[in-house]
């Protein structure tokens, strides 16, 4: 495994109409290139992720895992806006020589893929046989795949979207004002809005898991009228987040992921779907309740040579990080199909 940076002087045009003049992304590589450059592996983390492609999704990426060492090279960079290496509101502003904090540009998915693609040619690599991605990074590796053209072979976008539905801005939207309710958030220092982070994972863990996944992991096996498993286990994941997360990143990032529409400019969601050329494999989750099983079958319709694969799991939305050996299964029926 080798960690690397790419810091760019190239300027980054955003959707917002900013430019970010530079900016660094650190990523993560694993296994060696081939000659003929075929055995490119390319994954994009989520929301709170990182580079280390090998740790969080360690049933996919592995000595023994479908995406070994051994025959693949392995590619995960640390998205722009997070809290891992790569340029994020706590970087320093060049034209100030301060950090960003408030003043960070805002982020799409689409300037996320177009970094990600800056980095694909300063590395010269022509062409990446899969593009893999869940949750967030799924609609980041969705619009890189529309930007990759004839570049990329394999697309599997597992438990995302085309375009972020408003039931998903809902829930962001009540994590960052989670945030802003926190006294310290305007304040320019880098654990400004923590506790405010802690409640807003609080939030999104209940929009991760399914009813049934929670009611039966936390149910009581005494009577009691406080002090539930329930509580406590949301308290403990939002303290686990704010210790090794940003509430910036986190405001960032969910901005972000609310932006995502792959049709905005091209005609609409279908017509982009249609120009996507790469083999694309859609898969859903049965219990998922944030981003809907349908959405992910609407994917794999509308691209001109897409499947769907689903997930039967109680874990919800997060069945993408757990659920490894179904996950494993469906992909090697998708590149034998």
């Amino acid at each position: 495994m080798n960690t690397e940076y790419f810091h760019s002087s190239i300027p980054l045009a955003l959707e917002s109409g900013e430019i970010l003049g530079q900016f660094t992304l650190a990523f993560t590589t694993y296994g060696k290139l081939n000659e003929d450059q075929s055995n490119v592996i390319w994954a994009v983390h989520a929301l709170t992720g990182d580079a280390q492609v090998a740790d969080w999704w360690s049933g996919l990426v592995g000595e023994k895992a479908i995406y070994n060492f051994s025959q693949h090279f392995i590619i995960c960079a640390n998205l722009i806006g997070s809290s891992y290496g790569s340029s994020n509101a706590l970087s320093e502003n060049p034209k100030t020589g301060t950090p960003y904090f408030y003043r960070f540009p805002t982020l799409s998915t689409r300037d996320l893929a177009h970094s990600l693609e800056m980095l694909r040619q300063h590395l010269k690599i022509e062409h990446i046989h899969t593009l893999i991605g869940g949750s967030l990074g799924g609609q980041v590796a969705l619009e890189w795949a529309f930007i990759l053209g004839k570049k990329l072979q394999h697309a599997i976008i597992i438990a995302s979207t085309a375009k972020t539905s408003p039931w998903v801005i809902g829930f962001n939207e009540a994590q960052r004002m989670a945030i802003a309710a926190d006294s310290t958030w305007g304040q320019e220092h880098r654990d400004a809005g923590k506790k405010g982070l802690e409640a807003a994972r609080a939030i999104a863990m209940l929009s991760y898991r399914n009813p049934a996944d929670i009611n039966s992991k936390q149910q009581e096996k005494e009577e009691k009228i406080e002090g539930f498993l329930a509580a406590s286990y949301l308290r403990y994941q939002g303290s686990k987040l704010a210790k090794r997360f940003q509430a910036f990143s986190y405001w960032t990032l969910t901005k972000a992921m609310d932006s995502h529409d792959i049709g905005r400019g091209r005609g609409g969601v279908e017509m982009a779907l249609k120009s996507i050329h790469a083999k694309l494999f859609a898969v859903g989750v049965n219990s998922d309740l944030l981003f809907l099983a349908e959405e992910a079958r609407f994917l794999s319709q509308a691209v001109p040579s897409g499947s769907y694969g689903e997930l039967a799991s109680t874990a919800g939305h997060d069945a993408f990080l757990i659920e490894f050996t179904q996950l494993t299964r469906l992909i090697e029926e998708f590149y034998e199909s």
